[in-house]
């Protein structure tokens, strides 16, 4: 797991004692002629108005590897109940079919004194199976028709002897809530009800809700205090995406991994249904992932608008890459342009991407920039990642740094200009690298790219050239893709291609798939 930094920035609030806003990153995928794109947004929320519901986050589980995930959630929930119930935000426990066991609690009991309200939703004691038609349609993008058990045959069949010798049931054998988890006996509420979750949310004059627990493609979405009850009647409502799992076998389609088929159930959720949220938005450190889940940590840097790299290669990345790496996306500040909220990342990532252009990062950051690059650690760049850190010979402003032999040093290039958008350009594999993997399957002859032949030339040592190009018949032909090994021994790729054409066209998508493949083996 990361030991980053929160990715928020807590803004503390002068009317509520010892609280601090959550200064939250919403993440949601917007849709246009049939696609979608993913996109964040910034919202503030107060935690007083703020309500944390706990779905169905039981002692067992018919599943030994779900009982397995939901042990392995639990530390870290905690952590998270523990955090927002201290800012001052109402808890709400929701263990399904289980609050008769804390008939006498005073959670349970704060729960059913909550004041009826007149305003409560039609149908809000239902399961909802969609939230609207639009959702129907799209259907889930995992099969889950066989309950989603992930068991090993023999083990699942072991486990189901062990709960029976306990006098449970073996296909619903949860009792209560998980011990890993407090209850605020002073400040927490118990309830599966969904007139009562309402009646709370109420009383406390909440807004906004955070969904957290299992399992996000049936009980998360579908209970009645659920994601899609809250969204349809008007709670602003946002799951935390790390701090849930799924009931997903990958023998299965789409035959993925089980923490695959979960990010597509997540990906479904900010389609159609609300944004999501990470758990180091109210923590620190850094997003969690289960221990299983052995897929390296991809973390992109993004700070450039001339070739719209905040869309594409975030889409690139999760569409051609998800299946071997978790991928954590960094963008520059909306309002301060050389800051990197979550740059903290960079420490403890396995591959670390470069789209950004000429940027003076604080001190501080850069400085993570450096220390992982001197660690030895894979780095690729694309387009402007050549003058990243670069302002044209002016100094940094007070407190911020420059990186002027970034290209030369680290990419192995040498960024003069380019020669403009008049002239076509076009790509070809160099006889250097024809037999090199990050090649593979990507097409020997001439293509077209989509931007400006940039001049890198003299390259330094260590580098080995894969691509060619040329700006219509102008001489010296130019690199467009090479590898680098630095000095402290860090494989670097870097290629000048990256125009959003580029990311249509299969050469350059399969090149950079490669790439990032090879980086980390």
């Amino acid at each position: 797991m990361f030991m980053k930094p929160t990715l928020l920035v807590t803004i503390c609030v002068a009317l509520v004692a010892n609280a601090c806003a959550y200064d939250l990153i919403l993440r949601h995928r917007l849709e246009s002629k049939g696609k979608f794109s993913l996109a964040e947004k910034r919202e503030t929320w107060q935690p007083e108005e703020t309500a944390i519901i706990v779905c169905d986050m039981w002692d067992a589980h018919h599943c030994l590897n779900a009982t397995r995930r939901g042990g392995e959630l639990a530390p870290r929930m905690n952590a998270v109940l523990k955090a927002a119930r201290e800012q001052g935000s109402l808890i709400i426990h929701a263990p399904s079919s289980c609050v008769g066991f804390y008939k006498d609690h005073p959670a349970r009991t704060r729960a059913l004194a909550a004041p009826k309200v007149s305003n409560v939703p039609k149908g809000i004691e239902e399961w909802l199976n969609w939230i609207d038609e639009r959702e129907e349609n799209a259907q889930y993008p995992i099969d889950h028709s066989d309950g989603g058990e992930d068991d090993d045959p023999k083990e699942h069949a072991d486990w189901a002897k062990e709960l029976e010798s306990k006098g449970l049931n073996p296909r619903a054998p949860w009792t209560r809530q998980t011990a890993g988890l407090t209850i605020d006996p002073e400040k927490d509420a118990i309830t599966d009800e969904g007139v009562v979750t309402w009646n709370l949310l109420e009383q406390h004059k909440i807004k906004n809700v955070i969904l957290l627990g299992v399992h996000t493609n049936m009980c998360v979405l579908g209970r009645p205090f659920g994601l899609r009850q809250m969204a349809k009647n008007g709670k602003n409502v946002v799951l935390m995406r790390d701090m849930t799992d799924t009931m997903y076998n990958p023998k299965m389609p789409p035959y993925v991994s089980h923490y695959r088929g979960t990010d597509l159930i997540i990906e479904h959720v900010e389609k159609f249904v609300c944004p999501t949220i990470t758990s180091d938005q109210l923590l620190g450190g850094a997003p969690f992932h289960f221990k299983d889940d052995s897929r390296k940590d991809l973390v992109l840097l993004i700070g450039e608008k001339e070739y719209e790299t905040k869309e594409t290669l975030p889409a690139f990345a999760e569409k051609h890459l998800a299946k071997d790496f978790r991928i954590h996306t960094i963008h520059a500040s909306p309002e301060k342009r050389n800051e990197f909220p979550g740059i903290e990342a960079v420490s403890e990532a396995d591959l670390l991407g470069i789209s950004i252009r000429r940027r003076s990062l604080p001190e501080a950051q850069l400085n993570l920039v450096r220390t992982y690059v001197s660690s030895g650690k894979p780095i690729f760049g694309i387009r402007t990642a050549s003058h990243a850190f670069s302002l044209r010979g002016d100094p940094a402003p007070a407190g911020h740094a420059l990186w002027e032999r970034f290209d030369g040093a680290i990419l192995g290039g040498h960024y003069t200009g380019h020669h403009g958008n008049k002239v076509a350009t076009f790509a070809w594999a160099a006889e250097s690298g024809n037999s090199h993997p990050i090649l593979k399957g990507v097409t020997r002859n001439e293509y077209p790219t989509g931007g400006s032949l940039y001049q890198v030339l003299p390259l330094s040592r260590n580098t080995q050239v894969l691509l060619v190009g040329r700006a219509g018949d102008i001489l010296p032909h130019e690199p467009v893709a090479w590898t680098h090994e630095t000095q402290s021994g860090s494989k670097v790729f870097y290629t000048s291609l990256g125009h959003v054409k580029d990311f249509e066209n299969s050469a350059f998508v399969t090149m950079l798939g490669n790439a990032c493949r090879w980086l980390v083996k």
